[in-house]
């Protein structure tokens, strides 16, 4: 289920014992899910996805592949130095699906890797390391949920730690930071970002036009991988529930 249309039906299904979400993110259905309902989320039918996105956002603002882009109805043949990832220091917070995919992905680039989740454990550092790691990252991703743990987590500490030209890529959720914050270090900082606050981002907003910016509109997760994903999915819930099996990816019950 996805969209306020969907849990308006929900709502009215008395005999309902479990809703599955198509998305990782789930706080936006808590509100809407009757008591004794499963709810379930779609942890991994985006990590893939999400991961390229994040790899491509990199890229995008490394090697300036959108100032090229502004640059073509003038004309102009923007050639230039422009940074590679290849032995940049990358700072992924937050180790589940979309982050070990992230990371996966990015170790074919030749880069450095750092995996920071809640708790330390075996290669990922705990989240409480992070003013440290982000000192000397060329580039820090948020691939995290949004919780109150994490709502505006980047804010004008976090951003005055990154160093001068470093990357912020959001993958996660618009809420993790703040926006006035970021809009003060435009410039001085690169952001790439697929998520807003507010989002959809109002045409007006000076984000848009901030320096450094780079944004897509939260298509991480919007691929043609997405729906024969979601029916694995399902299929697979189904036939748990059929047989009395645990459900995978519970998040209420």
């Amino acid at each position: 289920m996805a969209g306020e249309w969907a849990f308006e039906v929900m709502r009215g299904l008395p005999h309902l014992e479990v809703c599955q979400l198509p998305t990782a993110g789930y706080e936006h259905a808590l509100p809407w899910v009757p008591a004794g309902v499963t709810l379930c989320n779609g942890a991994g039918i985006h990590d893939a996805s999400t991961a390229e996105l994040a790899v491509g956002l990199i890229l995008t603002r490394l090697r300036r592949l959108d100032d090229m882009a502004r640059a073509m109805p003038r004309g102009e043949f923007l050639h230039d130095r422009f940074d590679a990832l290849a032995d940049k220091s990358v700072v992924v917070v937050g180790a589940g699906g979309i982050g070990q995919a992230l990371r996966r992905r990015l170790e074919g680039f030749e880069c450095d890797v750092v995996l920071v989740g809640r708790t330390a454990r075996d290669g990922v550092r705990a989240r409480d390391d992070l003013d440290d790691l982000i000192l000397e990252a060329d580039v820090v991703v948020l691939a995290l949920p949004l919780d109150n743990s994490s709502r505006c987590m980047v804010n004008a500490g976090f951003l005055s730690r990154m160093k001068d030209g470093a990357l912020l890529v959001n993958v996660a959720r618009g809420g993790i930071v703040d926006t006035d914050a970021m809009l003060t270090e435009a410039g001085r900082l690169n952001f790439a970002l697929d998520v807003t606050d507010p989002e959809p981002l109002p045409a007006d907003h000076p984000l848009w036009r901030a320096p450094g910016v780079f944004i897509s509109p939260h298509v991480g997760g919007n691929t043609s991988a997405f729906l024969p994903r979601v029916g694995h999915l399902v299929t697979d819930q189904v036939q748990r529930w059929q047989s009395g099996d645990p459900l995978r990816n519970v998040i209420v019950s």
